[in-house]
């Protein structure tokens, strides 16, 4: 979609995909803080909080993750074209399920956050991969299912050769630059 101005609001989608442990959550929980600091409408949605509630239906076959993404899709949809900011952080593992995301939202940003296997594995507080190594996880994304990385993300971040601040000092420029918000002030 083109870039849409609401009086002087201008929507956009942060779509932060990777690994699960790669650092999406923590990202994007810095980047609303200091989108609000800023005095900008923003609203996050998490990969986690939207299954127990708008998704709480659906399981983690392929079918079922996108029908997960074309929900929040639609939330993300009216809240960027409506002026607000949008902070998604899903893994969504499927280069099509993106592009669909991009293609229906304004002023979409993929934002590969990027750690690689061994060190997501390594920061995994859930145990989560410990699990589906073991294959008591099915259709696990990395291990028993794929992640196709994005060939030509908007924004390539390494969590594991930068802070989170860092990562989000990257996605404030863009977004800075790209004029969906006011410069700030450099720390």
């Amino acid at each position: 979609m083109t870039h849409e101005k609401n009086g002087n609001e201008t929507g956009y989608v942060v779509w932060m995909t990777g690994l699960s442990g790669a650092g999406k959550t923590t990202i994007a929980l810095i980047l609303e803080d200091k989108l609000k600091e800023r005095d900008q409408k923003v609203e996050r949605l998490d990969g986690d909080v939207v299954r127990e509630s708008l998704t709480r239906d659906l399981g983690f076959t392929a079918e079922d993750r996108r029908k997960n993404i074309e929900r929040v899709t639609f939330v993300a949809k009216l809240l960027s074209r409506n002026g607000v900011g949008t902070i998604c952080s899903f893994i969504s593992p499927y280069q099509s399920v993106r592009d669909h995301v991009r293609e229906n939202t304004t002023n979409f940003l993929e934002v590969y956050i990027d750690a690689p296997l061994d060190v997501v594995i390594e920061r995994d507080v859930k145990g989560l991969y410990k699990k589906a190594l073991a294959g008591e996880i099915p259709n696990f994304t990395g291990i028993s299912d794929p992640f196709e990385a994005p060939d030509n993300p908007d924004i390539h971040v390494r969590t594991d050769l930068n802070s989170p601040d860092e990562c989000v000092g990257q996605i404030l420029s863009e977004l800075e630059r790209l004029g969906y918000i006011p410069v700030g002030e450099k720390a």
